[in-house]
């Protein structure tokens, strides 16, 4: 294709970009608010407002654009479920974009973009350009995941592929607003993590300042709630690669950020996969707050 356009629809705005289709060269990039507050409606018009935009700036016509949403579309009835922009939910959001833009559409979930984005331009072909299977890993405010097979979004059935955030991992992370108990994000999402340094300090943190005192080693509650983060993140993470056994895992987000993971977290998923050496290569993402928007691009490619 000539041309590839993306748009990531993200809570606070809705950001597009225009990629030519050998080079991945950028042609035209903006953003603008999402406005929320305004209703699912007005998100509507925020999407179409801003392909006009791009499509001043860059001279061109779309054809067709992939969308990058937060949550995922359900594939029988078209609604849009578990976003956390919660407007959205429930509406038949793909067919009245669709609608709107009068050109064809093809959506994922935002994970499942940055997995997309990270395999087709950003670090994987730095590091395994032979790779067939990658998951791209969203550890910040919750935890997600996106599967990404030889350069293609793996949606699934149900629209839920990569979704390890809502797979149990341990009772102590107590009840998930998903309606289950003990799921991954309740363990080792950065609202998490904070949540059980408060329990077993009664002192309030932020991320940053307990990854600081655990490299310090000024503070054995940041000591204890780090080393906790290092070995559910090598058990939760070793069934996804029991299951799909991919060739690179990127880790994205700001959890993914903490350097420890790459070492001692590698370490602790040594311990727990089905296997007896450890070659799969976990891997610190390349285009940052980019990846969604080409990820987005690359689901029309």
């Amino acid at each position: 294709m000539e041309h590839l356009w993306g748009i990531d629809l993200g809570g606070t705005k809705v950001e597009g970009a225009v990629l030519d289709g050998k080079t991945f060269e950028v042609i035209a990039r903006t953003r603008i608010p999402t406005e929320k507050e305004q209703g699912y409606h007005h998100i509507v018009g925020q999407i179409k407002k801003l392909v006009s935009l791009l499509e001043v700036e860059s001279g061109l016509s779309a054809n067709t654009i992939g969308i990058g949403t937060p949550g995922s579309l359900d594939p029988d009835t078209g609604t849009l479920k578990n976003s956390n922009t919660t407007c959205l939910n429930g509406e038949r959001i793909f067919d009245q974009v669709q609608a709107a833009l009068g050109i064809p559409i093809k959506m994922a979930n935002d994970a499942n973009c940055f997995a997309l984005a990270e395999a087709r331009m950003g670090i994987v072909p730095e590091v395994c350009p032979e790779a067939k299977v990658v998951f791209g890993v969203i550890m910040g405010t919750g935890v997600g995941g996106g599967v990404v097979i030889n350069n293609q979004v793996i949606n699934g059935r149900q629209g839920i592929a990569g979704e390890w955030g809502h797979t149990f991992l341990d009772d102590s992370g107590g009840p998930c607003y998903c309606g289950d108990t003990g799921c991954t994000e309740q363990v080792i999402s950065g609202p998490a993590l904070e949540r059980y340094y408060h329990k077993i300090s009664g002192q309030q943190a932020s991320l940053e300042n307990i990854v600081a005192r655990y490299r310090e080693q000024s503070d054995s509650h940041a000591t204890q709630t780090i080393e906790r983060l290092l070995h559910f993140f090598g058990k939760g993470l070793s069934n996804v690669i029991n299951i799909l056994d991919p060739d690179v895992v990127v880790l994205g987000g700001g959890v993914g950020n903490i350097s420890e993971l790459y070492t001692l977290g590698v370490e602790s998923l040594e311990e727990h996969i089905f296997n007896t050496r450890f070659e799969t290569i976990i891997a610190k993402p390349k285009l940052g707050d980019s990846a969604g928007v080409f990820g987005a691009a690359f689901l029309v490619a």
